[in-house]
């Protein structure tokens, strides 16, 4: 197994080498886009080394200000003690400088390779998924359970189609809770109130444990670091990002995803999902997942760091799932999805 791991290029940074044999007005975009490029970056540099040259003088200043001036004693003006001309000058300067910088470092990233197709785009998540399909994970997973906010070790088994099986640990507890789907069913065993639910798999009964109520089939895709595509999903258009591809698809039943993919290697035709957002036929508001610390294992690009905010809500009241191991492809035995409620347990209708 290989593991390799790489970030997001900057935007004041030089350009990627464009592709070789183009040829016309592709030839004439591309050189554009690096002209582009060669003045944004002309123009970042110089104002970095004034910013630093500035910060210096500044604090000169200042201290010359506060302590006088080869050891005079300041003098008093219309300025409040510790202050100058030059001093409140400097900040002014310095404040400009700032402000430009920030322009610079906001300045939206440009596609140096040509504009992909929605087909394209959905070709390649659909090979991805080919190529993943299963998971053996070890997390330490924030999450809502019981109407409060826990942090533990949660141990997953991920089947593309939807069999799930999550298991949380407690510190000096061992296992809390254990939930588990198998062709559509699920079971959950809450060791601590002694109880279990179980019936269909419905996306609120599914998030009893790690809280995204969603169908099976989208939470094992969310784990697998992409999404899940339901039979009949049409690709629209393709936007553009922070520096990605939005491929916009639209399912049957009228929901939508926007599934953001970053093409780490301008030259080569390939995309890393980094994030995904989704609303339901009707809904007025978004469910969102940030994929993040990529790492490429046995060719896959898969997220250390898994954000999942429910519609309506920030990351920071939604689940965060930080992968301390990973096994791709696991073969799995043949109960693995399979879990019987303890004898003694008091069932609980589902949904509670």
């Amino acid at each position: 197994m290989t593991v390799d791991s790489y970030g997001l290029p900057g935007n004041c940074g030089p350009p990627d080498r464009p592709a070789r044999g183009l040829r016309g007005r592709e030839r004439e975009g591309e050189r554009v886009r690096v002209r582009l490029a060669e003045r944004r970056r002309a123009f970042c540099t110089p104002l970095t080394q004034i910013a630093h040259a500035s910060r210096t003088t500044l604090v000169a200043a200042a201290h010359a200000t506060a302590h006088g001036h080869a050891g005079r004693p300041a003098l008093a003006g219309n300025f409040p003690t510790g202050w100058s001309y030059g001093g409140l000058l400097g900040c002014v300067v310095l404040l400009t400088i700032s402000l430009l910088l920030a322009a610079c470092a906001t300045a939206p990233a440009q596609r140096t390779y040509p504009a992909p197709t929605a087909d394209e785009l959905l070709a390649a998540l659909r090979a991805r998924q080919t190529a993943a399909h299963s998971l053996n994970l070890e997390t330490r997973t924030t999450s809502w359970l019981g109407g409060e906010r826990m942090r533990g070790t949660v141990q997953m088994l991920v089947e593309r189609r939807g069999d799930l099986r999550f298991e949380a640990e407690v510190s000096l507890q061992g296992t809390v809770a254990v939930l588990a789907v198998h062709d559509g069913y699920f079971v959950f065993v809450d060791h601590q109130k002694k109880t279990f639910r179980q019936g269909p798999a419905t996306p609120s009964d599914v998030a009893s444990l790690i809280r995204i109520p969603l169908p099976p089939p989208a939470v094992a895709a969310i784990l697998l670091g992409d999404v899940f595509l339901p039979e009949g999903i049409k690709a629209l258009d393709v936007g553009w990002a922070r520096g990605a591809d939005v491929l916009h698809l639209q399912a049957p039943d009228g929901a939508e995803l926007w599934v953001s993919l970053h093409r780490p290697a301008p030259l080569v035709a390939a995309w890393d999902v980094v994030a995904v957002a989704g609303q339901p036929a009707f809904a007025r508001a978004r469910w969102r997942v940030s994929y993040e610390d990529l790492q490429r294992i046995d060719g896959q690009s898969l997220p250390q760091l898994i954000r999942f905010a429910e519609s309506g809500r920030d990351f920071d009241d939604g689940v965060e799932i930080k992968v301390r191991d990973r096994i791709v492809n696991p073969a799995f035995p043949a109960d693995a999805f399979l879990l019987a409620p303890p004898p003694g347990y008091m069932p609980q209708r589902p949904g509670s």
